[in-house]
């Protein structure tokens, strides 16, 4: 079971973003990275396409390291780390190690 998923709401803990919180919007599994709404924005040079993109400089929100970033718990607001219950149905749940509820 995955620490943070789509949709999670979580906070820079490195980096030059640290305390900022976020959305994430895409998990990258395989590279152990996150992208998250409005964080970490780079810029990024463009040629023109075939098909009608305009050439320029746009700015792109950049994948960051899963190790730093921490979710933020729904009930107590804090960002936390998370562990894993295995519930009495037999599935997987995640909660918070400070308040002990489920995510």
């Amino acid at each position: 079971m995955s620490r943070i998923k789509r949709d999670d709401m979580v906070e820079v803990r490195k980096g030059r973003e640290r305390g900022k919180r976020g959305r994430v919007r895409e998990v990258l599994a395989n590279e152990g990275r996150a992208i998250v709404a409005e964080i970490n924005v780079v810029k990024k040079h463009v040629k023109p396409g075939q098909q009608a993109r305009q050439a320029g400089i746009i700015d792109m929100e950049a994948p960051l390291q899963l190790a730093n970033l921490a979710l933020v718990c729904s009930k107590c607001g804090k960002p936390t780390r998370v562990g894993t219950r295995l519930l009495e149905d037999g599935s997987k749940s995640r909660y918070c190690k400070t308040c002990g509820e489920l995510t």
